[in-house]
């Protein structure tokens, strides 16, 4: 049985066919200042004008003429500018040499060719994308990502654009964590896209660097922008969070109720303050709950008469 293994247009060969395709790794390029060069080719142009100028006999003239020019027509195509910021991939004859991260006036070697490559920080805010949530609800959400270049030549070389690239794999990391959360859930204790903000945003960067590992890019933040229903389910998902919301509200109100009710009778059981059956006890937490859980004020009641 032969092996396969994935060649550089991303289809599979087997045995012998085929190169199998190599992650490319950013490493320092051989460059040099390129003002110690600048000062060569103002002495090119001025050390053979010289002896022409005081050479004896045509032929010695024509020597230095020939070898000012040769020499000035070497050192000026090595020359080229580096940004802050910016970085130089340096290639021979299509071969990657390495990368020149140096800031000012560079100078290579004239065979050599170099392709620039902003190293500066994106700031990308995602197109509003729809999905359904882990309950199967329509909403739209949208993402903005701070991401930078950190190896050079896995983005030149590895991808086809690594710009449209990044773009591509934001879009598809939104749409992987919008549908693992649900948008909100009041009866449930879990992370929700709407409750748990950053802590999505963080499994949403963690998503993406995987994405984007290949192109040698750094995610430096992520952070969602957008995040709601879609319009034909908004009003109806409105209503239902308003319900789910009082729902919530009247299950602490309750809870809360119970456990002054619950209070109230030890606290005059173990000071003996009155004597209570079964029935009498009833009667006070139905009245103490009335009070408690009711929307509106209560109206006392003054009993004049005995106690039964």
């Amino acid at each position: 049985m032969t092996d396969r293994v994935l060649t550089r247009g991303g289809s599979s060969s087997s045995g012998g066919g085929g190169d199998a395709m190599v992650a490319s790794s950013e490493r320092p390029a051989t460059t040099f200042n390129g003002y110690m060069f600048l000062l060569l080719l103002l002495a090119t142009v001025v050390v053979p004008t010289f002896f022409v100028a005081t050479a004896q006999g045509d032929g010695a003239r024509l020597v230095a003429a020939v070898v000012g020019v040769l020499a000035f027509l070497f050192v000026l195509p090595g020359f080229y500018m580096l940004n802050p910021n910016e970085a130089a991939a340096i290639q021979l004859f299509g071969s990657y040499k390495g990368t020149d991260r140096t800031t000012g006036l560079r100078w290579r070697w004239p065979w050599l060719s170099r392709k620039k490559i902003s190293a500066r920080v994106h700031n990308v805010t995602s197109e509003k994308v729809k999905v359904n949530d882990l309950r199967g609800n329509p909403i739209e959400i949208a993402t903005n990502v701070v991401w930078r270049v950190h190896d050079t030549a896995k983005a030149l070389f590895d991808v086809e654009n690594y710009q449209e690239f990044v773009d591509i794999q934001i879009e598809s990391a939104v749409r992987v964590i919008g549908a693992r959360y649900p948008y909100d859930d009041f009866n449930v204790d879990e992370v929700t896209l709407r409750g748990d903000a950053e802590e999505v945003s963080h499994e949403l960067e963690k998503q993406l660097q995987e994405r984007v590992a290949a192109a040698g890019v750094q995610i430096d933040e992520c952070r969602l922008t957008h995040l709601a229903y879609a319009p034909e389910i908004a009003q109806s998902m409105l209503r239902r969070q308003q319900a789910e919301a009082v729902i919530a509200a009247r299950a602490r109100l309750v809870e809360g109720a119970v456990t002054m009710v619950e209070h109230a009778l030890e606290l005059l059981s173990q000071k003996n303050v009155v004597n209570l059956d079964d029935e009498r006890k009833a009667a006070m937490v139905s009245n103490l709950m009335v009070v408690l859980c009711g929307e509106r004020d209560t109206q006392p009641v003054v009993n004049a008469g005995s106690l039964y």
